[in-house]
């Protein structure tokens, strides 16, 4: 075994929460099923592989960087000129990072997978993101128009990332241009997150890396039960909010105030004032499984 140096691709359906709710498991799941084989189709056409499909979400690999990213910009066009898919408001959000990885019994390991799977987590619907590394690796970048979104922290790396928007659309003259992301010095320094669970209080604040909830033993807040996946969930500050973003199979249920509870699924919500967060299975089930928070400035 050993590292070498490969593109990591993902790429998310959004969307997919509310066309369950619409057309329920059945015409949901044939729907979006239809959606990655189309990205998995793009993905071997451009030299990838498909590595494994998690819930709406492929997760592929191509030999350098420059494969990776035209086939985010084909999955982008193809998603959005089709109009049954535009009518179901359906769309991708694609996340790319070129490093190295361990590759291991078909699957891939290490740095580079994190990070592009930070990058995904970064990404709104209907765009691409990359690191700026990425784009600086290629021979011939100038085909590549890309537009700065500043720095943001990735888990097990000690500095800030540089990331940059892979523009795709071919013309760009009606595309509403993407706010750029808050710098780090730029957030509000006293933005901050506190977390009430099983006794446990947790303040997160504006500059700290993404927070974890689920299963996993190297998870910020570990949550150990059977409904819960072993990386249910994260919460991180982002553009001015506390944002979180389920990544579940079962869901994550949160309570905005007296507000109606609401279900993520391979979503995200910004976190407003204080409520309740239930991962797998709804607030009122078990009161000792919910995490209580409150935003503080």
């Amino acid at each position: 075994m050993s590292l070498q140096p490969i593109t990591i691709l993902f790429a998310d359906i959004a969307g997919s929460t509310k066309l369950f709710e619409k057309l329920g498991d059945v015409g949901a799941r044939s729907i979006t099923s239809s959606v990655l084989g189309v990205l998995t189709e793009i993905t071997k056409s451009h030299g990838g592989r498909v590595i494994k499909t998690i819930g709406d979400e492929l997760m592929c690999t191509f030999p350098g960087p420059m494969a990776g990213l035209m086939a985010g910009i084909d999955m982008q066009r193809r998603v959005a000129s089709d109009l049954v898919w535009q009518r179901d408001f359906l769309a991708v959000r694609i996340g790319l990072h070129h490093g190295e990885a361990l590759l291991e019994e078909g699957d891939v390991y290490g740095d580079a997978v994190n990070t592009a799977a930070r990058m995904t987590q970064m990404a709104k619907r209907e765009q691409i993101v990359t690191t700026l590394t990425t784009v600086r690796g290629l021979t011939n970048s100038s085909i590549i128009r890309t537009r700065h979104l500043g720095d943001v922290r990735v888990a097990g790396k000690h500095n800030p990332v540089e990331i940059v928007d892979v523009i795709w659309q071919e013309d760009t003259s009606n595309v509403t241009m993407v706010a750029r992301a808050i710098r780090l010095e730029d957030a509000p320094a006293g933005a901050k997150l506190s977390l009430r669970y099983r006794g446990q209080l947790i303040e997160i604040s504006s500059l700290a890396p993404p927070f974890g909830l689920g299963r996993d033993p190297q998870s910020s807040l570990v949550i150990d039960n059977e409904w819960v996946s072993r990386n249910h969930a994260t919460i991180e500050f982002r553009r001015g909010y506390f944002v979180l973003t389920d990544r579940s199979t079962n869901g994550t249920y949160v309570r905005l105030g007296d507000d109606d509870e609401l279900r993520l699924h391979r979503d995200e919500l910004q976190l407003r004032k204080s409520g309740k967060i239930s991962l797998g299975q709804a607030v009122d089930k078990d009161p000792n499984d919910v995490v209580y928070f409150q935003c503080v400035g």
